[in-house]
């Protein structure tokens, strides 16, 4: 089951499968984002080891001509251990995505962590040359972040749309799925509608749909924003979108840390498990 689940999810355990990964999924006219799996490190010198990882990449992704960008989490940038490293690393990696023309996705975590996160990353878009460079992750299923989009659209920050993958207390996040989708489809209008490129990121078709009724209603081209989905996920789905003319973006997950990381978002919501559990049979 291991086996099967970390070559159909997960790239491979080093760079250069992920880099190959990346390719393939370019040749069928898909873009993608490098994902260097782990979270919380133990020592500050571990956080610069993951950070090496992802400066490694954006080189060999200007070297290669890949379409393809970065996404990292603060926690695996020594975030627990002193925030001001975990900003220095971004921040000298964002430098870094736009010296080679490329982008540094913050990814975002629970939702102790959300304000921090969107702090940092305004602050380090804010600085001169930035600006585009780097963006982050809102979940749809928090209360607060409508108004979290409001700020960050303001400064002009590129966001991806996620429903979210923690458990949440209930004064924080909505309770159940319709409303997390209701709360979803509300969001994905805002930024659709931004003039600001952003990504949808979902495999629900019911939230895809709704995403493309809007934009054709509103007259907004396809190449205003991106779908995002999973590595091995719907692949279907991600042709059939390319084929139509939208632009689709694919999260490449690869490293040794994927056992712990999927049995973390597995115990953390029992939902993940039938996800997962579906997405093995299609296509």
């Amino acid at each position: 089951m291991g086996r099967r689940l970390s070559s159909r999810f997960v790239a491979g355990m080093h760079t250069d499968e992920a880099l190959h990964a990346a390719a393939a999924l370019n040749d069928h006219g898909i873009s993608v984002t490098l994902d260097s799996l782990g979270e919380n490190v133990h020592s500050p010198d571990e956080a610069h080891r993951s950070a090496a990882i992802y400066h490694e990449l954006l080189d060999a992704i200007h070297e290669r001509h890949l379409d393809a960008n970065v996404s990292v989490k603060l926690t695996q940038m020594g975030m627990d251990l002193d925030p001001q490293l975990a900003e220095q690393i971004v921040r000298e990696m964002t430098e870094h995505a736009r010296a080679t023309g490329s982008f540094v996705r913050v990814d975002m975590e629970g939702s102790e962590y959300t304000q921090a996160t969107i702090d940092m990353v305004r602050r380090i878009h804010a600085e001169p040359g930035n600006e585009g460079h780097v963006g982050i992750v809102i979940q749809a299923y928090l209360y607060r972040s409508q108004a979290d989009i409001g700020v960050l659209l303001k400064d002009g920050i590129r966001i991806r749309l996620c429903k979210g993958a923690y458990q949440e207390a209930a004064d924080k996040a909505f309770p159940g799925k319709a409303q997390v989708d209701e709360n979803f489809v509300r969001l994905a209008e805002i930024l659709v509608a931004s003039g600001i490129y952003h990504g949808i990121a979902t495999h629900d078709e019911k939230m895809v749909q709704a995403t493309r009724a809007f934009v054709k209603e509103q007259g907004i081209p396809p190449s205003a924003f991106e779908f995002q989905m999973l590595y091995g996920v719907r692949r279907d789905l991600q042709r059939a979108l390319v084929s139509e003319g939208y632009r689709v973006r694919v999260y490449v997950p690869f490293g040794t840390e994927w056992y712990p990381y999927f049995m973390r978002r597995l115990a953390e919501r029992p939902a993940n498990v039938i996800f997962l559990a579906k997405n093995v049979l299609k296509s």
